[in-house]
């Protein structure tokens, strides 16, 4: 094992810490004086994640792989409990509350549980089955859509539709890098264009029968989601005024012209993109270009099945996560309440991301070995 560490994935992290930071600081014009200096807290949740990602990098990612199945476990139950025991925040019981630290999201960690517990399985499987059949990939599919879906119904009902949407999407990455057929990518798509024709028509053709099927839950997250076609909604309005007006090279710093909520959060990149217009936009894009392509890269260098499966997942997630939070910010996507990973505040998710580095850096320093589960 070497002892660089790779500078490829640490510098952009290093440049999105301090974009976060300062950019978080912009939008505490309009943040509630009630959240307290969210620049300072987000500082702190980073040297925290620092903390997190040299303990990483001591104990090895070989430690996390060794107790895989107690995470997950664990995840789940956090989960379960939030349902119980979490007080609502707005209609949401995503966070547990603790006095004195502030806010704890388990779903922001199950993402890496599911990670963890998928790559376990994927690897058990490849050792166990060198040409496995038709059967054998079937029962294999429905164990690892098993293993998603208990953490995916806890999380829907708190409810964390958003989150659900990442978990789906690191199924989706993880399963195809585990090497199955390509006929279960085909047939699982055409089933889901076939549901969602089912629900989304039923939805539009008869919204009584839609609530007497689906309930009404699910029918006002739908109707959110679909509010965005029209452009209306304080959010998404002066997030685009902000961001129009901003010229080449923005209002300048901690010169947000325009109140939107969420600013410091899902908005993040409105008051980034209003303070260093399509300059500073195009630069901060390209540093997260550079750090996906370096973890891509990673992945295809010669290293264990095991750490492959895992950057499929960590691959898959961050790129999503980056489309859809910038895609919804200029009008593109609907709102989701997706963040932009290492730049919108928070605590949980931020501890997550640097988890996720330590995991990386790990990969990319350790030579290749060969991990057994127990």
């Amino acid at each position: 094992m070497t002892k660089k560490l790779n500078l490829k994935i640490l510098i952009p992290i290093c440049l999105l810490a301090i974009i976060s930071i300062i950019t978080i600081y912009s939008a505490s014009t309009y943040t509630s004086k009630s959240l307290g200096n969210l620049a300072l807290k987000q500082t702190m949740w980073y040297l925290i994640g620092s903390t997190l990602v040299i303990f990483i990098l001591k104990m090895k990612n070989e430690y996390l792989y060794r107790h895989t199945t107690f995470l997950y476990v664990l995840g789940n139950f956090l989960l379960l409990g939030l349902l119980f025991f979490a007080e609502p925040i707005n209609n949401s019981k995503c966070w547990f509350t603790i006095p004195g630290i502030g806010s704890i999201q388990p779903s922001e960690f199950m993402k890496i549980f599911i990670m963890l517990i998928l790559a376990k399985i994927i690897h058990n499987f490849r050792i166990d089955y060198k040409n496995p059949s038709l059967k054998d990939e079937f029962i294999f599919i429905l164990k690892t859509l098993l293993i998603v879906l208990i953490p995916s119904v806890l999380t829907f009902l708190q409810p964390d539709t958003g989150s659900v949407v990442i978990y789906l999407v690191i199924y989706t990455f993880m399963m195809f890098a585990s090497g199955i057929r390509l006929r279960w990518f085909l047939i699982a798509i055409t089933l889901i264009s076939i549901l969602l024709g089912f629900i989304l028509g039923t939805y539009f053709l008869n919204e009584k029968l839609f609530i007497d099927i689906f309930g009404t839950d699910l029918f006002y997250r739908l109707e959110r989601i679909f509010d965005w076609q029209s452009g209306s909604g304080l959010q998404l309005e002066n997030a685009l005024a902000a961001i129009g007006s901003a010229g080449l090279f923005g209002h300048g710093f901690n010169k947000t012209p325009i109140y939107f909520p969420e600013s410091s959060t899902d908005f993040i990149f409105a008051v980034f993109a209003s303070n260093f217009g399509l300059i500073g936009s195009i630069i901060l894009i390209g540093i997260i270009m550079y750090l996906d392509i370096n973890i891509i890269k990673l992945a295809k260098r010669k290293i264990v099945d095991t750490d492959k499966y895992i950057l499929a997942g960590i691959v898959g997630m961050l790129i999503f996560q980056q489309i859809q939070n910038i895609g919804m910010t200029v009008g593109l996507f609907p709102i989701t309440g997706i963040t932009l990973p290492f730049i919108s505040y928070g605590g949980s998710s931020l501890l997550s991301y640097m988890l996720i580095v330590g995991i990386i850096l790990n990969i990319s320093m350790e030579k290749t070995r060969t991990y057994k589960y127990k």
